[in-house]
């Protein structure tokens, strides 16, 4: 799946993988987030909601331009760059383009949304 994630007037793309976390954080979209800086690494946000991670490896060690969910905490978090294996962290998908929209210092407010494509 695709999505389109608005940073002020611009578009980052990225892509879903077919994780049974990745379905269920697609079912939240739209959502209108305020991305915070943490660890100078991440990008994360609170969800409305717990993910089912059903089936999810225990852990994963991000690169740059991941999008992940941090099951410990239930956030969104997307890595601007690479980080040491984490316990909890689950890989919902993948930057495409504009990762240097979100590597811009926060709190930023985003948009992510479901393309057609």
């Amino acid at each position: 799946m695709k999505l389109r994630i608005h940073v002020g007037g611009e578009v980052a793309t990225a892509t879903l993988n077919g994780s049974a976390a990745a379905r269920d954080f697609a079912a939240l979209l739209p959502l209108s987030l305020s991305l915070k800086d943490y660890a100078v690494v991440e990008r994360i946000a609170d969800l409305p909601r717990k993910l089912d991670v059903a089936g999810a490896p225990d852990g994963m060690a991000p690169m740059a331009g991941d999008i992940t969910y941090y099951a410990p905490w239930g956030n969104l978090a997307i890595f601007v760059h690479g980080h040491k294996h984490e316990p909890g962290l689950v890989r919902l998908g993948k930057v495409d383009s504009g990762l240097a929209l979100l590597q811009r210092h926060g709190p930023l407010p985003v948009r992510i949304e479901r393309t057609s494509d």
